[in-house]
């Protein structure tokens, strides 16, 4: 696992000891910035669910302004810290260690949001709600949404809209943008 391009391109990340944290594959990982290669720079980035931060640190290499970190469990919180060290980001950084969903109902607003739970869980599909709910999106930001690959989201409401899903064997990306008020 390692930052592919950017300020810390080529820098190898802490990874998780056993399997209770699933990080993102490089291959699906470099995927996804390809999608996004030309709307990073210069956004505010949610990574939700953060696990050991890679995609959100990724973001930041490449020119992110500032990146926020959500995650529960205690060992993803010390791995995205450890990595955002190593990689010198912690600067641009917030890292909270608190239940994604309750930290949707803040009245922060993202550019970019990635939404990466546990796959066997109705989390993505209440995350997208919430964020839905609580319009979490500046205009024409994007949430990006790792699940897998049979997994059906929600259908959003105006000014949210599905752009395209994109399927890396047994997993999904989801794309949907926030589009100018009606």
């Amino acid at each position: 696992m390692r930052i592919i391009s950017g300020i810390a391109g080529g820098r190898k990340l802490k990874e998780p000891v056993g399997e209770s944290i699933r990080p993102t594959s490089d291959y699906v990982k470099e995927s996804v910035f390809n999608i996004i290669q030309f709307d990073i720079e210069g956004r505010r980035v949610l990574d939700l669910f953060a696990g050991t931060g890679q995609i959100g640190i990724e973001a930041l290499s490449r020119g992110a302004k500032s990146a926020v970190f959500v995650d529960s469990s205690s060992q993803a919180i010390n791995l995205v810290k450890a990595n955002l060290e190593h990689c010198k980001l912690l600067d641009i950084s917030s890292v909270r260690a608190m239940d994604a969903l309750r930290y949707l109902g803040n009245d922060e607003k993202f550019d970019l949001i990635y939404i990466d739970p546990p796959y066997n869980t109705e989390l993505a599909e209440s995350a997208l709600l919430k964020i839905v709910e609580f319009d979490k999106m500046n205009i024409n930001g994007i949430i990006l949404t790792e699940s897998s690959r049979g997994k059906v989201l929600p259908v959003l409401p105006s000014p949210y809209e599905l752009v395209k899903e994109y399927m890396y064997g047994s997993k999904k990306i989801t794309k949907h943008v926030r589009n100018q008020d009606i």
